[in-house]
């Protein structure tokens, strides 16, 4: 479940204050996220105000939750999913998927909650549970390459424009123009040095020409079957300048990116600035 973009913090769009450092995706459950989501598995277990117990009884006992009993002695099962809290709150939202436990609108609203409050899960496709908008191990990995890329002084502001089109493709209020620019500039300032160090106004289109041209002089990390080392890194760098639809103007209509089409630019060029950062892609004198 995919939002559109969203405009950003009005005092950010006015310039009275600077864009937060940290904006999502947030794991687990941050403060902002508590309360709204508590109230939606409440309403997921009541019918007119009324508490439905039979519905609730499945998860506790799935779940491992012991219920209080109410003034009639009677067992509480509502109650303590409505309380969860941390992951535990989590694993409710995700069981009360599965069981159906929710209808079609309150799983509308559920998945419209996560994206508003920029938390790194979201209803799956298939709407019967959570999942994470990025595996851990993918999130790790980008996570690790801006911090490599920031300790190279060669990658210039390569990190910093990294950071920026993740934060962009998925923090609070994606917007997939800046996600996708970013990534080509991080991309630009990695492979600056390697590729056109005495061009200083080397783009990425630029790095191609000279790719092209003078392929001989490119090795990678990767064999090629065909003796081509370079053409690896050239494919996938020629993959993201080519897949921005909003570079030019013309008399047809600019096309903006998608949202997935940004995001899957961010993930590309994390993988070409790990590349080049790295030493994976050298060029002889």
């Amino acid at each position: 479940m995919t939002t559109g973009p969203r405009r950003s913090r009005f005092s950010v769009r006015t310039g009275l204050a600077s864009a937060p450092e940290h904006d999502g995706p947030f794991e687990e459950v941050p403060d902002h996220l508590l309360v709204p989501l508590q109230t939606w598995v409440d309403r997921a277990y009541k019918y007119q105000g009324h508490p439905q117990h039979d519905k609730a009884r499945p998860i506790c006992l799935r779940l491992r939750i012991s219920p209080p009993r109410d003034r009639y002695g009677e067992p509480d099962y509502v109650t303590p999913l409505t309380q969860a809290t941390s992951l535990l709150l989590l694993d409710v939202v995700d069981e009360t998927l599965r069981a159906r436990a929710a209808d079609t609108s309150k799983i509308a609203s559920l998945g419209r909650l996560l994206d508003d409050a920029g938390s790194a899960y979201r209803v799956n496709e298939a709407g019967d549970g959570l999942e994470e908008r990025v595996t851990p191990a993918v999130r790790d990995a980008v996570r690790q390459t801006i911090a490599d890329a920031a300790a190279e002084p060669a990658a210039g502001s390569a990190a910093d424009h990294l950071a920026a089109a993740w934060q962009a493709a998925y923090g609070r209020g994606p917007d997939p123009v800046r996600a996708y620019s970013e990534a080509i500039k991080a991309v630009e300032c990695a492979a600056h040095a390697v590729v056109q160090p005495n061009n200083a106004k080397a783009t990425l289109g630029t790095m191609l020409g000279e790719i092209r041209n003078a392929r001989h002089k490119f090795s990678a990390a990767i064999p090629s079957p065909a003796g081509d080392q370079i053409a690896p890194a050239e494919a996938m760098m020629r993959a993201l300048w080519e897949g921005q639809t909003s570079r030019h103007g013309a008399q047809t209509a600019t096309t903006p990116e998608t949202l997935e089409a940004a995001r899957s630019a961010v993930h590309l060029a994390a993988t070409l600035v790990q590349w080049f950062v790295s030493g994976a892609v050298v060029r002889s004198p």
